[in-house]
């Protein structure tokens, strides 16, 4: 084969591997973009379902702390209700201990 002829294929091919090397970096940098957009939205999911998820548990805490609430007031309520029962059933023994001990110190002072 003649030299011209053998250095134009040389060029040729330099060429060639210059086209495939910039079309393989072209690919790269698509492959890439498409990564970080698949990425981003991965991101975005992940944060939009744990945001979904803390709300979900927000909520649920809230729910069990206004039931728990209400089970204290209840309870409050239960115990008040008795205490004000024993001390309706005790007011006549009241009565009866302050008469005697008026009747005691009246009767000392006599």
């Amino acid at each position: 084969m003649p030299r011209p002829e053998v250095l134009e294929r040389v060029t040729e091919a330099e060429r060639e591997a210059d086209d495939i090397i910039a079309e393989a970096e072209a690919d790269a940098e698509e492959t890439l973009a498409e990564a970080r957009e698949r990425a981003e939205e991965i991101r975005s999911t992940a944060e939009a379902e744990a945001s979904a998820e803390a709300d979900e548990r927000l909520d649920a805490a809230r729910e069990e702390i206004e039931s728990r609430r209400e089970e204290i007031l209840e309870d409050g309520r239960a115990d008040r209700d008795a205490l004000e029962s024993d001390a309706r059933d005790r007011i006549d023994e009241a009565v009866d201990y302050a008469i005697d001990r008026f009747e005691e110190a009246v009767n000392a002072q006599a």
